[in-house]
C-alpha cells in the first residue's frame, strides 16, 4: 500500500467487481488494466503512486488489488469504499460505464524489438534494414527542434511498397514494437522522436509517382514524394500542388502533420488538397479512405481523419492530391516597416482588403532581416535588405491584375509608415526576393552557436489579434537575453518564434521554456490555437490539453484505442 493516497467522499463502497460514477480519474505513468467492468454507482476515485522499476506502477493491478484487499479484510472494502485515487502522470479520463477501458500497455523489449528488425529483414530483404548508428541517431534527433527524446530505434526500416509496410506491421503488431514513420525529418515537434524505442519506417524509397490524371487535376503519389521534385515533372502540364512548406518536405510529411506554408494564404492547408489516403493500420490490415472524385458524402470523412494525426492511427502509403492550375502570372513585393507593430496591423489590413491576386503574405522581424544581410545566400546577399520589421509579399493571377494589386497595397500600407515598397521588375528578381524569405529556418540553424539549441515553435490567432500577439511576443522575447526572431505565415494569422538557448543553462532554458508557455496561454485567450502547422508531436501535449480540454482529448483517445488499441503507432505523440 505504499504511496496510496485515500480521500474520503464515496457515497457507496467500491469493491471487487463493484462500480464508480460515470467518469474515474487517473494519472498514471501507463494506462489501468482493470480486471472487471464495475456495475453500482459512486462519486469518482483516484490513487497516488510512485512507478515501480519496471516503469509500470501500482497502476495495472489497480482493480485487481481493490479486491485482493477486500477478501483480506472489511476494513481494506471501507477504506475503497469510502474514498477515491489517483495515479501520478499522465493524466487521463474514462468513462467507467463504457467497454472501451484502458488498458496496461507493455511493449517488447530491446532484444524482441531487435528479433522483429530480423523478421522484417527476411521477408522484404536484408538492405531494406539498417543498424548503423548514425543512421539510427540521424532519424532519432533534429537540430530543428528542442523536442527531442533520449531514446533510439533499434533498426531503421525503408519499404519500397505498401505490402512492405502492410508485412512490417504485421510483424511490429506480433511483437508489439512501436513504430514510428519518418518521412524528410524536418519537423519541430519531436513528431518522429522515439520515446519507446522501436522500428523507424524511412520512406525515402516510396517516392514514386503512381498515376497522373492532368484531365482530372490529380497526382498520385508514394508519400516519399518531395513536393518541389513533383511540381518540377509536372510543370509541363501547367498543374502544380500548391502547398509551400519547406523545400526538404515530402508529401506523406506533409501529410502527416496537416503543413500549410506560404500559399496557405491563398490556396489553404494540405486538408483541403488530399482526395484520398491508402493507410497501413497498425496491425498491417490496408484500407483506402475514399475514391478518386472531388465530391463524395458515402460515409465518414476519414481521410481528414488521417490528415494531421502524425502517424499515430496508421502509415499512409499512397495520396491522391488535387492539382491546381499554375497562374497566368507572378510576382513579389517587399515592405518594410519601423516596428513589428506596424508590419503586423498592415497585414491585418491587407488580409480584410479582399485583394484577390494575394498569394502569400510573410512577416520577417528585424533580428531575421540582419540574419540575411551576414549570413544568407549569395544571392541574397546582393541586396542590401534594410534591418527592420518586413512584409514579403507574393501576387499571382494575370499580369495587368497583379500591377493594380500592386498599386493598391501601396496604398493601403502606407498609414503603417511604410517605407518604399520594393517589387520585382524580372523574374530573376522575383526569385531573389522570395529566396531570402524562404532560407530564414535554414540559415538560423546553421549560424546556431555550438552547443546551443533552437526552440522553434508557432501558434496562430484570429486575425483581428495578429497584430496583438505578435507584439507582445517579440518585447517578451527580447527581454531573455538570447537570439530570438519572430516569423511567420501572417496571411493565415500564424506565425513562428525561434530562439537560440544554452540547454547547459538552467535558468535560461527555464526562461526560454516559461515564455513559450505564456505565447501559448496568449493564443488560447484570444480564442486561437497552439499549433498552426506544426502539429503537437511531444512538444506541445500539455498545450493541447488547455487547447481542446480532457473530453475531446478523450474522444481522440478513444479512436486511437479502436484503431491502434496496442498504443504501437507513434506512441507519446499528440497525448500520452
Amino acid at each position: 500500500m505504499a504511496g496510496l493516497r485515500v480521500i474520503p467522499g464515496c457515497r457507496r463502497g467500491l469493491h471487487f467487481g463493484g462500480t464508480c460514477e460515470r467518469r474515474v480519474t487517473l494519472q498514471t505513468t501507463r494506462q489501468l488494466r482493470p480486471r472487471g467492468q464495475p456495475g453500482s454507482s459512486c462519486r469518482p476515485y483516484s490513487a497516488t503512486t510512485a512507478s515501480t522499476p519496471n516503469g509500470r506502477g501500482w497502476g495495472r493491478n489497480a482493480f485487481v488489488a481493490s479486491g485482493a484487499l477486500g477478501l483480506v479484510g472489511f476494513g481494506a472494502g471501507v477504506m475503497f469504499g469510502k474514498g477515491y485515487y489517483e495515479l501520478v502522470q499522465p493524466k487521463a479520463e474514462w468513462d467507467l460505464n463504457t467497454p472501451n477501458i484502458p488498458k496496461a500497455i507493455t511493449y517488447a523489449n530491446r532484444f524482441e524489438m531487435l528479433h522483429a528488425a530480423e523478421e522484417i529483414a527476411r521477408l522484404i530483404g536484408q538492405d531494406c534494414v539498417s543498424y548503423d548508428s548514425d543512421v539510427l541517431e540521424h532519424h532519432g534527433h533534429s537540430d530543428w527542434s528542442t523536442s527531442n527524446s533520449s531514446e533510439r530505434a533499434v533498426a531503421v526500416v525503408f519499404p519500397r511498397t505498401t505490402e512492405d509496410v502492410s508485412t512490417i506491421a504485421r510483424i511490429c503488431s506480433k511483437r508489439k514494437v512501436p513504430m514510428i514513420p519518418f518521412g524528410a525529418g524536418s519537423s519541430v515537434e519531436g513528431n518522429f522522436s522515439q520515446p519507446y524505442s522501436g522500428i523507424c519506417i524511412d520512406f525515402t524509397n516510396m517516392d514514386k509517382v503512381i498515376s497522373f490524371h492532368p484531365e482530372d487535376m490529380d497526382v498520385v503519389v508514394q508519400p516519399g514524394v518531395n513536393w518541389v521534385d513533383l511540381n518540377n515533372k509536372i510543370a509541363h502540364t501547367n498543374l502544380f500542388a500548391p502547398m509551400d512548406p519547406s523545400p526538404t518536405a515530402t508529401v506523406g510529411g506533409m501529410v502527416s502533420t496537416n503543413c500549410s506554408g506560404t500559399n496557405a494564404f491563398r490556396y489553404g492547408t494540405m486538408k483541403d488538397w488530399v482526395l484520398n489516403l491508402t493507410v497501413v493500420l497498425p496491425d498491417g490490415q490496408t484500407v483506402k479512405t475514399r475514391r478518386r472524385p472531388r465530391k463524395t458524402s458515402a460515409g465518414y470523412n476519414l481521410t481528414s481523419l488521417f490528415v494531421g494525426a502524425e502517424g499515430t492511427l496508421g502509415m499512409v502509403t499512397e495520396i491522391t492530391l488535387k492539382l491546381a492550375p499554375i497562374p497566368q502570372d507572378t510576382s513579389v513585393a517587399v515592405i518594410p516597416f519601423p516596428s513589428i507593430n506596424d508590419a503586423a496591423a498592415a497585414a491585418t489590413s491587407l488580409i480584410r482588403s479582399g485583394i484577390s491576386g494575394l498569394a502569400a503574405l510573410e512577416i520577417m522581424d528585424d533580428a531575421q532581416m540582419a540574419i540575411l544581410n551576414k549570413h544568407g545566400s549569395a544571392t541574397v546577399r546582393q541586396r542590401r535588405w534594410q534591418e527592420k520589421p518586413t512584409l514579403f509579399i507574393k501576387f499571382s493571377g494575370t499580369t495587368e491584375a497583379i500591377k493594380s494589386d500592386i498599386s493598391r497595397v501601396s496604398s493601403l500600407v502606407a498609414p503603417f509608415s511604410a517605407h518604399q515598397l520594393i517589387f520585382a521588375r524580372s523574374k530573376k528578381e522575383e526569385s531573389n526576393l522570395w529566396a531570402a524569405r524562404k532560407e530564414a529556418l535554414f540559415t538560423m540553424v546553421n549560424i546556431r552557436p555550438e552547443g546551443t539549441e533552437m526552440w522553434s515553435t508557432d501558434v496562430a490567432v484570429p486575425i483581428s489579434r495578429l497584430a496583438e500577439i505578435i507584439t507582445w511576443s517579440k518585447e517578451e522575447c527580447s527581454k531573455l537575453g538570447v537570439f530570438a526572431s519572430v516569423i511567420g505565415h501572417v496571411g493565415d494569422g500564424n506565425f513562428h518564434v525561434a530562439m537560440m538557448y544554452d540547454p547547459r543553462n538552467a535558468g535560461q532554458k527555464e526562461a526560454v521554456g516559461k515564455t513559450v508557455k505564456e505565447m501559448m496561454k496568449r493564443a488560447l485567450e484570444m480564442e486561437g490555437t497552439v499549433s498552426g502547422e506544426h502539429a503537437i508531436g511531444i512538444g506541445k501535449k500539455g498545450s493541447l490539453r488547455d487547447e481542446l480540454g480532457v473530453e475531446t482529448i478523450g474522444l481522440m483517445r478513444a479512436l486511437k484505442r479502436a484503431v491502434d488499441p496496442d498504443w504501437i503507432m507513434n506512441p507519446g505523440k499528440v497525448f500520452d
